[in-house]
């Protein structure tokens, strides 16, 4: 049985993998992500990540499409008790203005919680950083959110180390709830967005990280290893960067430790986040069943400390 993790200094207790939910509603229909989504808690799985702007992206899309489709498999499934929801808010416009004004947040929230068909979000994030609207009247608009118990813990997403210190300060010394799980860019091949001093912080003040992009876009299944396998997905063209350099050293060092444990590539890169100082869990999608079986071995895949340092030193 997987272990659950303590998220940071939370009340949550997750899973160490979350399911990212950015497909849903883009590259899986609806029959594929209510069947990701029920394997997902049938293998263990205890926390689904969205956002607001999930996928907007897509032409004919507005944003919302991802927690329109975890709802309507909430409803269906009846298995609320069984997930925790975490959803962001600060990239789509909309009612209230735009990134972290206070009437956008407000709007915003409860605009996810109909689309989920929920009463509480578990844990919402600031998408991303808005340095136009003070921290302390951001957190101010978020802890009426809490009061009010539609959110339970605040997150945020794409802070540098300054600004998420300035705003839990800020947070402190107005007596506001303060952000108490990070969600970083992270993986094996992209490291300098969390590792140093915003990893320092989150150790030092029991901040719970998990980290997007984990498995690169794909790149570290395997899947993309040269120029010719980047029109294998409609990600290809965002891992090109990763092919050549320590990209191909990391890949050398997955199919050496995956030959030694068995383990796939996704599993050893997922394991290798999971271990990681501050980590309780990397977040990552699928589109399949089958895909998603492969990952959530993950949960239960300890790394020796020789290929912690094997994949540590591939990755510099």
């Amino acid at each position: 049985m997987t272990i659950l993790r303590r998220l940071g200094s939370t009340d949550l207790h997750i899973a160490p993998l979350v399911l990212g939910g950015n497909v849903f509603g883009w590259t899986a229909d609806q029959t594929r992500s209510f069947a990701v989504l029920d394997a997902f808690v049938a293998g263990g799985g205890t926390m689904v990540d969205t956002a607001d702007i999930y996928s907007a992206w897509v032409p004919g899309h507005q944003g919302g499409e991802s927690e329109a489709m975890i709802g309507a498999w909430l409803k269906r499934s009846g298995k609320r008790d069984k997930v925790q929801i975490a959803t962001k808010v600060g990239m789509l416009p909309g009612e209230g203005g735009e990134n972290l004004a206070p009437a956008r947040i407000a709007a915003a929230c409860d605009a996810s919680l109909k689309r989920l068909g929920i009463d509480c979000i578990d844990l919402y994030y600031a998408h991303r950083d808005d340095e136009e609207t003070p921290q302390d009247v951001v957190l101010e608009a978020f802890g009426r959110l809490v009061a009010a118990g539609k959110v339970r813990v605040l997150g945020a997403s794409n802070f540098h180390a300054a600004r998420l210190k300035s705003a839990n300060e800020a947070a402190r010394a107005a007596g506001l709830p303060h952000y108490q799980v990070l969600q970083p860019e992270y993986n094996l091949v992209r490291r300098h967005r969390f590792e140093g001093e915003l990893q320092d912080y989150c150790v030092e003040h029991n901040i719970g990280v998990l980290s997007y992009y984990s498995l690169a876009s794909g790149f570290l299944t395997g899947k993309y290893r040269g120029a010719d396998d980047l029109g294998k997905s409609v990600r290809g063209s965002r891992v090109a960067a990763y092919i050549e350099g320590k990209g191909k050293r990391v890949l050398a060092a997955l199919d050496a430790i995956a030959a030694e444990s068995g383990a796939t590539l996704a599993q050893i890169s997922l394991a290798w986040i999971a271990a990681q100082p501050g980590v309780a869990a990397p977040i990552a999608s699928a589109t399949s069943v089958a895909q998603l079986e492969e990952l959530l071995p993950a949960m239960d895949l300890t790394l020796t400390a020789d290929q912690l340092e094997r994949l540590d030193a591939a990755g510099a």
